[in-house]
């Protein structure tokens, strides 16, 4: 989905680079690359919890297992 806008960002900026100017973009074209770029990923569908004491009560209340997701070192890059 979202290597639609880059393939086309890639061949816009490989003609600009030449000196030509880039096909316009047609109101299809952008509705199309509107809505992929729109379009959710799966995990931005769950209703994730970030509180471990909700997520707690939520898995007690569905019987459903806990997920944690827990990462150390530094704080803007994962180790």
């Amino acid at each position: 989905m979202r290597y639609a806008l880059m393939l086309w960002m890639a061949a816009a900026g490989g003609t600009l680079a030449r000196g030509q100017e880039p096909a316009p973009l047609t109101p299809e074209d952008f509705t199309k690359i509107h809505a992929q770029l729109r379009a959710k990923e799966k995990w931005e569908s769950v209703p994730w919890k970030t509180d471990l004491h909700d997520a707690r009560e939520v898995a007690i209340q569905e019987k459903k297992p806990i997920f944690i997701w827990a990462m150390d070192g530094q704080t803007l890059g994962c180790t």
